[in-house]
């Protein structure tokens, strides 16, 4: 099985802030709610980075780690995914991922903040794959129609990649070695515990 995974190449990112549109408007993410966004790093200055971010699916998720309710799960593709049903919207989450990827509606004290919401690589949750139920909670089952998720497909630099890891490492590969230079795989080596070796 394939081991889905998310590369931003921050060389080419341009901020143009396409793969949160496409994000937003697929899912129809609530007010308030960015399950991606894009940083910008020494904005203005020599050596300035953007960097799409989002939820890299963990190979060991922190936030399924702290999670006391255990609430997240990981589909046989090693997307992390979470129950909205069983989460009490304590936080631990959040103040555990680094990517900053949960979310919550509210503002607020334990259990008031609302259900978490973060990317779900467009693959849904635990309802059954394209029910109505599902959309609404997770938004858009894309995985299920045998597509990647809409951030990667809209990047019109092909900056943010989507797919099997080892599809992902290799063209990022290549991309090195044509360019003879990298300024390192965006999150890859704290997502995956592992490195693009060029």
């Amino acid at each position: 099985m394939a081991r889905m995974k998310f590369l931003c190449d921050a060389d080419r990112c341009i901020e143009c802030n396409a793969c949160v549109t496409a994000c937003k408007n697929e899912h129809e993410v609530p007010w308030g709610i960015n399950r991606r966004r894009v940083v910008t790093i020494n904005d203005g200055l020599p050596g300035e980075r953007s960097v799409s971010m989002a939820c890299m699916h963990c190979t060991d998720a922190p936030c399924a780690a702290v999670c006391p309710v255990d609430c997240f799960y990981t589909t046989e593709d090693a997307v992390v995914l979470h129950s909205k049903d069983t989460c009490i919207g304590c936080g631990y989450c959040f103040y555990a991922c680094p990517f900053g990827a949960p979310q919550y509606p509210r503002v607020g004290n334990f259990g008031t903040r609302g259900k978490m919401d973060k990317c779900t690589y467009c693959a849904g949750g635990p309802e059954a794959d394209m029910t109505e139920a599902e959309y609404v909670k997770y938004g858009s089952n894309r995985l299920a129609e045998g597509k990647l998720p809409l951030c990667a497909e809209m990047c019109s630099t092909k900056s943010l990649l989507a797919g099997d890891g080892d599809i992902i490492a290799d063209i990022y590969r290549e991309r090195v070695v044509t360019r003879g230079y990298g300024s390192g795989a965006w999150g890859w080596r704290s997502a995956y515990g592992e490195t693009v070796s060029v």
